[in-house]
């Protein structure tokens, strides 16, 4: 049986429970697969059979894609950053660090495609694992170190006037709270998937991806004793060892989602399958900012396109939404399913609320009705 592989952090509205569903529908061995909203990757993660001839993904993230790339090339440097235990001052701190070199970070990712950064993508996987809620370095926040390192607030408490400290940082900010520390608060250790037959003890080796050129690459044998090295740590490389090798030929793209959807890295390449997710729309009545990189608007762009592009029969496209948020039409099937739950007040409201259109030149299922998904239209 094929293990399915997880992103190792917590994604708002990420899609592995519908996986299953998509892929009938897209085609397992759809020629060309574009994702143009990432995060967590499970649908493209959830494909049955592996990899297909062509993947991209896209985040306009940069910490996202910068995760994804660090882990696609550097898998134990990753984890060597991500392995940490939950510390409130250190999650603070990190925090400031990472959002300090946002801007940087994106446009290193925008402008090379083979820029990534593995100590910022294992800070930020450990921190987002640690987190409460939402707003992961989003820069959204009053606190920020003053000139002899110390976390202060940007403005005063209570004096009657605001007080602002110099240079903070290009106006960013974090937000401080207390780091997880319920059973599941183990930072990235806290959701090991079974590696079955891919993880201690056994020997494993990428393909040759270059006519026999270059050099064979495999991890070494660890045992399950695990002398010398913490054991969460061993499980921790191979789950990033993993996921390193099913992303090996993904194309990982950081920036606006349009830069994926146009005719070259679709239709002009064959038979696509286009899954969209994009957050939630202000239609949605859903909680604000639950992204570093948030809007309320950009999912009604992505109907428009999707809707322009759906009778393209070189198209398979799958678009996420609320019951309400989109109105497609009457030739688009739609899923109804439920979502284990989120973030915000409106969670246990919204979980049942989650539909996925699929467009005209998508496959027919027989049977749709599978776990809880129910075919409603």
């Amino acid at each position: 049986m094929t293990n399915i592989l997880k992103a190792p952090f917590p994604w708002f509205g990420g899609k592995s429970r519908v996986a299953h569903i998509a892929w009938p529908r897209l085609g397992c061995d759809v020629y060309n697969y574009v994702e143009p909203f990432f995060g967590s990757g499970a649908v493209l993660l959830g494909r049955p059979g592996g990899p297909g001839s062509i993947e991209t993904v896209n985040d306009l993230d940069g910490y996202v894609a910068n995760f994804w790339r660090a882990i696609q090339s550097d898998p134990e440097q990753v984890a060597h950053y991500a392995d940490w235990p939950v510390n409130e001052n250190d999650l603070h701190a990190r925090h400031v660090w990472l959002v300090d070199r946002k801007d940087s970070l994106q446009s290193e990712l925008e402008g090379d495609m083979d820029y990534f950064d593995p100590k910022i993508a294992g800070l930020w996987v450990w921190g987002i694992c640690s987190w409460i809620s939402g707003g992961w370095c989003s820069g959204k926040g009053p606190w920020w170190p003053d000139d002899q390192g110390r976390l202060v607030k940007e403005s005063g408490r209570g004096q009657g006037v605001k007080r602002t400290l110099p240079h903070l940082f290009r106006g960013k900010g974090v937000n401080r709270q207390l780091p997880h520390l319920g059973r599941g608060g183990q930072g990235v250790n806290r959701q090991r998937p079974h590696l079955g037959t891919s993880g201690i003890g056994v020997k494993r080796q990428r393909p040759d991806l270059g006519g026999g050129r270059g050099v064979r690459r495999q991890r070494p044998h660890l045992g399950d004793a695990g002398q010398g090295v913490n054991r969460k740590t061993i499980d921790t490389i191979h789950w990033f060892h993993d996921l390193s090798d099913r992303l090996r030929r993904v194309r990982v793209c950081s920036g606006d989602w349009s830069r994926v959807c146009g005719p070259s890295p679709t239709a002009r390449l064959g038979v696509t399958a286009v899954f969209l997710d994009p957050p939630y729309a202000d239609t949605a009545k859903r909680a604000p900012n639950l992204y570093a990189q948030d809007s309320l608007t950009v999912a009604h762009d992505v109907r428009k396109w999707a809707i322009e592009n759906g009778d393209n029969p070189k198209m398979r496209i799958a678009l996420c939404g609320y019951e309400g948020e989109h109105e497609m039409p009457d030739d688009w099937a739609k899923v109804a399913w439920k979502a284990s739950g989120g973030y915000g007040a409106k969670a246990g409201i919204n979980s049942a609320k989650e539909r996925i259109w699929f467009s005209p030149h998508c496959l027919q299922v027989e049977d749709d009705t599978i776990g809880q998904l129910d075919l409603t239209s």
